[in-house]
């Protein structure tokens, strides 16, 4: 049984690892040789994603820089935490760098027999006969546009400013997100003396370096700067497909779901689609069946409804700091305050944002 992914991103490389580890030959297709990565560019994985990629796909634990505890502000009330989560004997989440966990993923892969990448235009289909499943993580590939132009979009009309701050050697275990009057701004720490930023930004703000960095400065009350690195910015906007496959073609990755980062839950929501392909995955092998549209049609039925709702819900959270920050008043930030003191809607809260949507 043949399988191609087409393009080269972290969650093809991932879902790639993870289809070889079974022993499912797969063929990368993409019209590049590499991504460059901007270094500046982290993801954070949960306590649960975390375990089950050590475990299925690929043991991560020399790139993960783990955090035990989440301080959550406002603008609304100053230094007042609005939400504050925490694990003390165990971690919350980790954060890697994104090139490095490319790098681990291409080196372990080459090794594989069941393994090849293949350079081809986006624009040749000549493939698709060729394969019994074609997972398509490609954005700007043909067939994302002759099968996939259907999609639930959202602009937030906002752009990711994402850099590395150098600083102060430190006990650096408590990642910070701070709900500022431009957009949520995340203090994520990389290791005791680096520390990735990500601010959401509305379009209305100078976009020069020098003077978000000056924003940056403003608001960091946790570490004494020495240097900040290079920096990318990139477009936000929410999408959902609306159709996740056609025949023996399956989307996958950033093209089902994009999501704003604040919650930083994105290659999160891909890690739990690929535990559900996955699953449906063996049982067929095991069971001797073939690896046709009967897969992509069970997928879909597992997770889209799933998908749709979590990205609802982080879309709605958005919103809702939105919204008060066109207000005067800080009277929903003191409600949301007074919800994350309750216990149980404290664990709720983590359980979520560490295993998505468990109904």
């Amino acid at each position: 049984m043949r399988v191609c992914i087409i393009g080269d991103s972290l969650s093809s490389l991932t879902l790639a690892k993870a289809l070889v580890n079974l022993k499912v030959c797969v063929d990368v297709l993409s019209d590049k040789k590499d991504i460059k990565f901007n270094k500046s560019r982290t993801i954070g994985i949960s306590k649960t994603n975390t375990d089950f990629f050590n475990k299925e796909i690929v043991n991560i634990e020399k790139l993960l820089w783990r955090l035990k505890k989440i301080d959550i502000y406002s603008d609304k009330l100053k230094k007042e935490k609005l939400l504050n989560f925490e694990n003390r004997n165990n971690q919350l989440f980790s954060i890697v760098r994104n090139h490095e966990l490319y790098q681990l993923l291409k080196k372990e892969l080459i090794k594989s027999k069941f393994f090849k990448k293949k350079k081809i235009s986006k624009y040749n289909l000549s493939f698709i006969d060729k394969y019994d499943l074609i997972i398509n993580c490609d954005y700007f590939h043909n067939i994302t546009k002759k099968y996939f132009s259907k999609k639930i979009i959202k602009e937030y009309n906002s752009f990711a400013y994402t850099t590395i701050i150098k600083h102060e050697k430190i006990l650096n275990e408590t990642a910070i997100q701070i709900f500022t009057k431009r957009g949520p701004l995340a203090f994520l720490p990389i290791s005791n003396t680096e520390t990735s930023i990500v601010y959401s930004i509305h379009n209305s703000v100078d976009k020069r370096k020098d003077k978000i960095e000056k924003l940056i400065k403003e608001y960091n009350f946790k570490y004494k700067i020495s240097k900040i690195d290079k920096s990318d910015i990139f477009e936000l906007k929410s999408s959902n497909l609306r159709s996740y496959y056609h025949n023996n073609i399956l989307a996958f990755g950033d093209l089902l779901h994009r999501i704003h980062p604040l919650a930083g839950q994105g290659f999160n929501m891909t890690i739990r689609d690929i535990k559900v392909l996955l699953n449906i995955i063996k049982n067929k092998l095991d069971l001797g069946l073939e690896l046709d549209s009967s897969v992509n049609k069970e997928f879909e039925k597992n997770v889209k409804y799933k998908n749709f709702i979590f990205s609802n819900g982080v879309d709605l959270i958005h919103e809702f700091f939105n919204y008060e920050r066109k207000t005067k008043n800080s009277v929903l930030s003191k409600s949301i305050q007074i919800l994350g003191k309750n216990s149980s809607a404290n664990k709720a809260f983590i359980k979520i944002a560490d295993e998505g949507i468990f109904f």
